[in-house]
C-alpha cells in the first residue's frame, strides 16, 4: 500500500513540476517546447529570418538566404492542359541586356536589342475571349487592375493614379492614358508588363503569364469602345435582322 501511495505521490509531484515549468508569467509566451519536432519544421522554410527567433540573434546566418529561386528554366507546374502549359512556357521574346540595369532583371536571359518591337508580329494574347469567358475574364482582369496598376494608370486608364496625382514621382510621373494608345498591340502590352518599360518595373515576379494576359484583356476596354461586350453587339445584330 505504502510503496503504491509513494508511486502516485511521486508521479503527482512529478505532474506538477512538470506543470510549473512550463507556466510563464509571458502571456505570449508559447510554453517549453519538449518535442519541438512533433510540430517544428526542421526543414528551411520560406522567408523565415533563421538569424533571429524569438528573440535570439544568430549573426551567423544573417546573410544566408533561406527562399530559394527555382532552377533557371524551371516552368512551374500548371496542370495538364496544353494551352495553358504553353502559355506559361519561357518567352521566344526577351528583354534587351538594358533591362538588367534599368529593371534589375540580373541573372535573366535577355537579348542584345529588345524584342518589345518585334513582340508585335508574334505575340498574341493565348487566352481566347469569347461570348461565354468575356465576364470572368474582365471581372478577374478588374481585380488585378485595382491592386497591380491602378494606383499609377488610375481607374479608367487616363494615367491619373492616386500615386501620380501625389507628386510623387515629380517630372517623371507621366503616365500616358491607354486612350492615346489605342494601336498598341496585345504583345507589346505584354511585354511592358512583364519586363517592365520606362519607369515602370517589371511585374514577372507578381503576376503569372496567365493574369498578365487577363491585364491585357482589361487595358484593351480602355483603347477599344465595346471590348468584350458580346452580349450588347449580339443584341444589336438582332434588332438590325428584325428590323430587316
Amino acid at each position: 500500500m505504502n510503496n503504491k501511495f509513494n508511486l502516485y505521490t511521486s508521479l503527482s509531484f512529478l505532474m506538477f513540476v512538470t506543470l510549473f515549468v512550463s507556466c510563464s508569467s509571458d502571456p505570449d509566451s508559447p510554453g517549453t517546447e519538449y518535442m519541438p519536432d512533433m510540430y517544428r519544421s526542421p526543414a528551411i522554410e520560406t522567408y523565415v529570418d533563421y538569424g533571429e527567433i524569438r528573440g535570439k540573434e544568430n549573426k551567423s546566418y544573417k546573410s544566408i538566404l533561406s527562399a530559394r529561386q527555382t532552377p533557371k528554366y524551371t516552368v512551374p507546374y500548371v496542370g495538364t492542359d496544353e494551352q495553358t502549359v504553353k502559355m506559361m512556357l519561357p518567352n521566344k521574346r526577351k528583354a534587351g541586356i538594358a533591362w538588367r540595369e534599368s529593371h534589375g532583371l540580373y541573372g535573366w536571359d535577355l537579348d542584345n536589342v529588345s524584342g518589345y518591337e518585334m513582340s508585335r508580329f508574334d505575340t498574341v494574347n493565348p487566352m481566347v475571349m469569347t461570348a461565354d469567358n468575356a465576364s470572368g475574364i474582365l471581372k478577374q482582369g478588374e481585380k488585378l487592375y485595382s491592386s497591380m496598376c491602378m494606383h499609377c494608370h488610375g481607374e479608367k486608364g487616363d494615367g491619373n493614379g492616386p500615386m501620380i496625382q501625389s507628386g510623387a514621382y515629380g517630372d517623371l510621373g507621366v503616365v500616358p492614358a491607354y486612350k492615346n494608345l489605342d494601336t498598341l498591340s496585345e504583345g507589346k502590352i505584354f511585354h511592358s508588363i512583364y519586363y517592365g518599360k520606362g519607369f515602370m518595373g517589371a511585374h514577372s515576379s507578381l503576376l503569372n503569364k496567365k493574369e498578365i494576359w487577363t491585364l491585357v484583356h482589361y487595358v484593351r476596354q480602355f483603347q477599344i469602345d465595346g471590348y468584350g461586350k458580346f452580349e450588347e453587339i449580339a443584341e444589336v445584330e438582332v434588332n438590325q435582322e428584325t428590323a430587316e
